[in-house]
């Protein structure tokens, strides 16, 4: 039989209690010291290989770990360090984390999501006179720590292709510029960085080239034909592995086929299922290795492990060395299955985290190399787990399924024009021009953090954290107020993270203790797991809204996460189509709108961030997308009156290609983020003649810097030759919960500052008494 090997992509980098995430925000604090940060990073890193040893890989990912992201490392790679941030710090360290953060004069590089995932990226910023150079240091230190330690390792990088893809105009460079066109000039330093993987020992690299999975022109597969051409024309280079993941190749595969590198590494879950048939209608890949991706690397379900070996059994037939893996980086799921003690051991079953999805694929390729029989107990386990969750009475509510065929178009749509509605609104709220308001979460403070903890812990009686909760809450009216914000939110204090919140409260989800996956830099999340048929048990935020507004007689929004969000951020149920699992959180939302304008509540803000995020790559898949997501949003929001503003708030995404979907969401309000791009999307709403009220932040709450309220001043002014006035809002780019209070303080009253400034300057006919 055929010898295959299972390997990994990547592997998460947090650690079993997010050791990482601790260090480096000591590190942040001054708590640590840079040698101490190292020797953490170093443990994880070995910590990871032997889990990985023991799951029964062979051949272990080397530099995919990242101290806050993986495409600012390819930045640092290859030299392109912006010169703001080099003079902004002394140390290589510091200078990396002001390209991460900024500092409290320099703005960080602008972060936005990784193709259609909830991971976020630092954004290479590049020009005509970016002088690129080669830095191999982390790459080489952490192959050889991994050879050290007796394992075959294979460096992991981003690829000169999607690298220069994914980057943006430096500013100063031109709207002209286009980043591809550095691509000769990258090469080289690609080439050095190959030739000294090879120097240490390297046998293999691979370069990851996901961006190749969009759409793309003739000139962009021209650009990868030439990069692989050249780069494997090199004779001084390990062998190369092109990876691709999170849908089909497309033409793109024809291309890299021909290239003169070792092996493509290609995603066959999902929607990228189709590179079977486009391999096989290619001939295969004579001469080449296969790294198939066969366990979805995104989701928490155990594999299908013989539907994964009949895919792979048709690709021993197509080429000469096949080896598996995961889809993609294990770096989007939670690590380990077994440390969730709360879960239903039966349930538990079902799921696989990073280690199991590890174990996964040795079970695979063992059943390849050794036969079936070798394996036989865990495929039987494998068959029983799903046939036990496929009976579950926990899948299944025929109340929600009846309740989901009954309903009509007309659910779905506001019954008056948003002319009609805006009036109305203006009319019962009374707002200046440029009203203020923020986007919902106040910081998390250590207390509050501590106080949940002695809540599930017992230390704490329920009275006593709600008393704490309430006090928090009139903290945060009273600062609202005294800070002269016009609408305002209480902060959000009984909330640990904007969707597990609510999917605790949904029949159909359930909830993770340990099920960390990272977000961001040290942002980290536990998506909860969508595994049935979702309803709403009782109201889950009027109480507390209700309480909020007694203490003010200024507007206090209510605060919801819209349906599309609710999927994007949870681990989704794949025995059913997506839009009907949408449709179910729609409902159970659009009973808590109702709840809330009922008790009272003027303005209602359900959150969309992930709209852009869960766009499909490809563009045959797009409008299918784009009419049950908003459909559902429309479904949620559809049942209030014409007086009742709904706001809904999008952050960290491009935002441009969506600006007709945005516009059938049928919000009043739209906040998004546009403080890192300044303002670019502003721009972009104007241009599509968007019709609604809308509020582009001017403050970036991912970095601790303060912008001043001149600053502010500034981007409203921008923003204001984009959006008129009398439909422009002030607000930041995104919730305040991870800045600390003082800057989170500092930071809106500037903001209040600056709308009072800008509003000053306008024309008495600038009110908000128009429809």
């Amino acid at each position: 039989m055929a010898r295959v090997r299972p390997t990994l992509h990547g592997y998460p980098r947090q650690g079993p209690h997010r050791e990482l995430k601790k260090a480096v925000e000591g590190y942040w604090s001054g708590r640590l010291d840079a040698a101490a940060l190292r020797e953490t990073a170093a443990a994880l890193r070995a910590a990871a290989r032997e889990e990985m040893r023991r799951a029964g890989i062979t051949e272990v990912p080397t530099g995919d770990f990242s101290l806050y992201d993986h495409v600012l490392d390819t930045a640092w790679a290859v030299g392109a360090i912006p010169e703001r941030h080099r003079a902004a710090a002394g140390t290589d360290l510091d200078v990396y984390f002001a390209m991460a953060r900024g500092t409290a004069d320099v703005p960080p590089l602008e972060m936005t999501k990784w193709f259609d995932t909830n991971y976020h990226y630092l954004v290479p910023e590049l020009g005509p006179d970016t002088v690129f150079a080669a830095d191999s240091r982390k790459q080489d230190t952490e192959f050889r720590e991994a050879r050290a330690a007796g394992l075959d390792a294979r460096p992991v990088l981003l690829g000169p292709v999607s690298f220069l893809l994914l980057a943006k105009p430096a500013p100063g460079a031109g709207a002209d510029f286009v980043p591809l066109t550095l691509l000769d000039r990258l090469l080289p330093v690609y080439a050095l960085l190959l030739a000294d993987l090879r120097a240490a020992g390297a046998e293999w690299v691979q370069l990851d080239e996901p961006a190749l999975v969009a759409d793309q022109p003739a000139s962009v597969l021209n650009a990868a034909a030439r990069a692989y051409r050249e780069l494997g024309a090199r004779t001084d280079r390990p062998k190369l592995l092109v990876a691709s993941y999170f849908d089909r190749l497309g033409d793109a595969l024809p291309v890299l086929a021909k290239s003169p590198v070792e092996g493509l590494a290609l995603d066959f879950t999902g929607p990228a299922a189709a590179n079977l048939d486009a391999l096989a209608a290619l001939g295969g890949l004579p001469g080449k290795r296969l790294v198939a991706g066969v366990v979805d690397g995104r989701n928490i379900w155990a594999a299908d492990l013989e539907r994964a070996l009949s895919t792979l059994a048709t690709l021993l037939g197509l080429v000469d060395r096949l080896d598996v893996a995961p889809s993609c980086s294990l770096l989007h799921v939670p690590l380990d299955v077994t440390a969730e003690r709360d879960l239903d051991p039966q349930v538990a079953r079902w799921l696989a985290f990073a280690r199991q999805k590890a174990e996964e694929v040795a079970v695979l390729a063992r059943a390849l190399s050794e036969g079936r029989d070798a394996v036989a107990p865990q495929l039987a386990a494998n068959r029983a787990a799903r046939a036990a969750r496929a009976g579950s009475a926990l899948t299944r509510d025929t109340a929600v399924r009846e309740r989901c065929a009954a309903v009509t178009e007309a659910d779905a749509r506001r019954p008056q024009p948003y002319a009609q509605r805006a009036a109305a609104q203006r009319s019962r709220l009374a707002l200046p021009p440029l009203p203020t308001t923020t986007i919902g979460s106040f910081p998390q403070t250590p207390e509050l953090r501590r106080a949940r903890a002695d809540l599930r812990a017992g230390r704490v009686t329920a009275d006593g954290y709600r008393e704490r909760i309430a006090e928090e809450i009139r903290e945060v009216i009273a600062f609202q107020e005294k800070t002269g914000l016009d609408v305002l939110v209480h902060g959000e204090p009984e909330r640990d993270d904007m969707v597990a919140y609510f999917a605790e409260r949904l029949d159909g989800y359930l909830a993770t203790r340990h099920g960390w996956v990272q977000s961001y830099g040290t942002r980290y999340v536990r998506p909860p797991i969508l595994a049935g048929d979702v309803s709403r048990r009782a109201p889950m935020t009027v109480e507390w809204t209700v309480f909020a507004q007694s203490l003010t007689r200024r507007p206090v929004k209510g605060m919801l996460t819209g349906p599309v969000t609710m999927l994007a951020w949870s681990f989704v149920r794949d025995d059913q189509p997506l839009a009907e699992t949408a449709r179910q959180v729609a409902l159970a939302l659009r009973d808590e709108v109702a709840d809330l304008e009922a008790a009272g509540t003027a303005v209602v803000q359900v959150d969309e961030p992930a709209l852009r995020e869960l766009l499909p790559l490809r563009a045959s898949g797009r409008d299918a997308y784009l009419t049950w997501a908003t459909e559902a949003f429309r479904l949620a929001t559809g049942g209030v009156r014409a007086d009742t503003q709904i706001h809904t708030h999008m952050c960290y995404a491009e935002f441009g290609e969506i600006l007709p979907a945005i516009e059938a969401l049928d919000a009043d309000v739209i906040s998004l983020e546009a403080a890192r791009s300044r303002m670019a999307v502003a721009d972009e709403l104007a241009a599509a003649g968007y019709p609604r009220e809308a509020g582009p932040g001017v403050y970036d709450i991912h970095s601790p810097r303060v912008p001043s309220a001149g600053e502010m001043a500034d981007l409203l002014r921008h923003a204001l030759r984009a959006v008129p006035a009398d439909r422009l809002w002030a607000n930041p780019d995104c919730g305040l919960k991870t800045r600390r209070p003082e800057e989170a303080g500092r930071a809106l009253e500037n903001l209040v500052t600056a709308a009072r400034r800008v509003r000053a300057e306008l024309p008495p006919q600038a009110d908000r008494g128009r429809g």
